[in-house]
């Protein structure tokens, strides 16, 4: 088992630049506000168990209904480009009930270990080794652990503007992440 910290550092940033828990502040504070507490470990561990789960079993799940991992990197850089759209121009292409109430269903999934997460786990699969990813996962964890605990001092020090900031950079950045991810896989579906 070899670390490439090349594959980590890319994952890393594509993994946050898709969880955007700094984007999703809004969100954490307005649960928080509607049930009093969210359990910051609970949901970190919960949505990392998930992540490391269809990391292995996912693209089983894909051999079983008859689709390559080519297709499904194709598909989430699709589904990656839209949530790079979203971030860069402020629009809500794909709108979701706000929860009743803040458990590990909505945190841990689907705001941290949703469908756009899942999606790009198995297309980093694609062109990562296995080992490097999951190390992207657990510092992607242990970061959104920290902006959990202290979302509250988060929003106070950097503001709408600044949280809106760092969403349209990380939507820059995965929309080129995107780009590559379907121009690295599409010749292989041909």
């Amino acid at each position: 088992m070899v670390l490439n910290f090349k594959e980590i550092a890319t994952a890393s940033m594509v993994l946050f630049a898709v969880i955007d828990i700094v984007g999703s502040i809004p969100v954490i504070i307005g649960l928080r506000n509607k049930v009093g507490h969210i359990q910051s470990e609970k949901a970190s561990v919960v949505a990392a168990v998930i992540m490391i789960a269809f990391l292995f079993v996912g693209e089983k799940i894909l051999k079983l209904i008859g689709i390559d991992v080519s297709s499904f990197a194709v598909a989430g850089s699709l589904i990656i480009f839209f949530l790079a759209i979203e971030m860069v121009l402020g629009i809500t292409l794909y709108k979701d009930d706000v929860p009743e109430t803040a458990s590990i269903v909505p945190i841990a999934f689907p705001l941290i270990a949703g469908a756009g997460t899942i999606t790009t786990l198995l297309s980093l699969r694609a062109e990562y080794q296995v080992q490097n990813i999951i190390v992207a996962i657990v510092i992607n964890m242990i970061f959104v652990y920290i902006v959990l605990k202290s979302s509250t001092k988060i929003e106070r020090v950097l503001g709408k503007n600044g949280i809106g900031v760092i969403r349209k950079v990380f939507g820059v950045v995965l929309l080129a992440i995107a780009v590559k991810l379907f121009a690295a896989n599409v010749n292989n579906l041909f």
